[in-house]
């Protein structure tokens, strides 16, 4: 990752953010600021993990911004937390400076991909992981970043800093990659025993839904190469282009034993056909199930692969799909014969 922010590899946006520690703020892989020291430098698979860690993002690269200036609305929040970072920003308090709540909310998750008052929080959480870090008591570090309960800033920041890389010697690693598709930008993460996670990176709930599959796991997702990874990308590619309709790529189906009948019922789906979510019940031997069988669906964290987007109503009708129903109907109509999807799809 090094070399290859030395190398401003474009390759790698969006699969790592590194932080300086001398200046405290973080980049993205192609920020052309001076180079720092090997020795200086940490990596992140994530915004928010840098957030927690202390660094702010940095002006000349705006490691958030995914290429757009951002609009005066957030120029003013992100400005507000940076000039007093241990103020509580509520509703009120937005209000009083002429900024609806609402509107806050809209416009900072559309440009940060993370609500106003989440990069807030983790602000002022990786701002007292560094007082601590330096010296400072808990006490003096959780009143000098407006936390008024004791007991609420330990739950906070256990949450949401976790455990020390120091103390993470028996932490598992899933390699984590970045693929682009036609239907829009995909993670994929991959261990020796196979592939994990494959998803939209736009999908809501993935940053949940990868919280929570390391926590089971015991392991951490790291920006890496793999085998696996490197599999399924080209698997994808032949998908895509309409040479291939079964993927070989072996997955690991991380959930419960009724979960996984769920998803294996799935991957019998063929591509160019469909089913309802009560046959499904009927095809795993529950056939009152249907509810906990659409939600098994929804829980599926291995987009394309495991076809979830093969299942429809009862009356033919699309229902519900993590990554969009427009990208179902585009995946259903890919299958069905339509012409391949090589170039990108615009996605509302």
């Amino acid at each position: 990752m090094y070399r290859a922010f030395e190398r401003h590899d474009r390759s790698y946006e969006g699969v790592f953010w590194l932080g300086v520690r001398t200046t405290g703020i973080f980049c993205r892989p192609t920020c052309r600021a001076r180079t720092p020291k090997r020795e200086n430098v940490e990596f992140f698979a994530a915004p928010a993990d840098a957030l927690h860690a202390g660094y702010r993002p940095c002006m000349k690269c705006r490691p958030l911004d995914h290429g757009r200036k951002p609009p005066p609305l957030v120029e003013k929040l992100l400005l507000a937390v940076e000039t007093e970072p241990g103020r509580r920003h509520r509703d009120a308090e937005l209000l009083s400076m002429g900024i609806d709540p609402s509107t806050a909310r809209r416009q900072f998750k559309r440009y940060c991909g993370m609500t106003f008052q989440a990069y807030h929080r983790a602000r002022r959480m990786g701002l007292a992981l560094l007082d601590i870090r330096k010296g400072k008591t808990v006490l003096d570090s959780q009143l000098d970043q407006g936390f008024e309960s004791g007991s609420g800033f330990r739950d906070a920041f256990t949450r949401l800093v976790g455990a020390a890389p120091s103390r993470a010697g028996d932490v598992g690693v899933l390699a984590a990659s970045w693929i682009e598709t036609p239907l829009g930008p995909m993670l994929a993460l991959a261990d020796d025993r196979g592939l994990h996670l494959l998803d939209f990176v736009d999908r809501r709930g993935l940053e949940r839904a990868l919280a929570a599959l390391q926590k089971r796991l015991r392991a951490r997702a790291l920006p890496g190469k793999h085998r696996y990874l490197d599999q399924v990308e080209r698997e994808l590619r032949e998908y895509f282009a309409g040479t291939r309709q079964a993927f070989e790529t072996p997955v690991v189906l991380t959930g419960s034993p009724f979960q996984a009948r769920v998803w294996n019922a799935l991957l019998a789906i063929p591509a160019g056909a469909t089913c309802s979510y009560a046959e499904l019940a009927k095809r795993i031997g529950q056939p009152s199930a249907v509810r906990a069988v659409g939600r098994a669906n929804g829980d599926n964290r291995l987009s394309i692969i495991v076809p979830c987007h093969r299942v429809i109503g009862a009356d033919g009708a699309l229902t519900g799909y993590g990554g969009g129903l427009a990208r179902k109907q585009k995946l259903l109509d890919h299958e069905k014969g339509s012409d391949p999807i090589t170039r990108p799809v615009p996605i509302s």
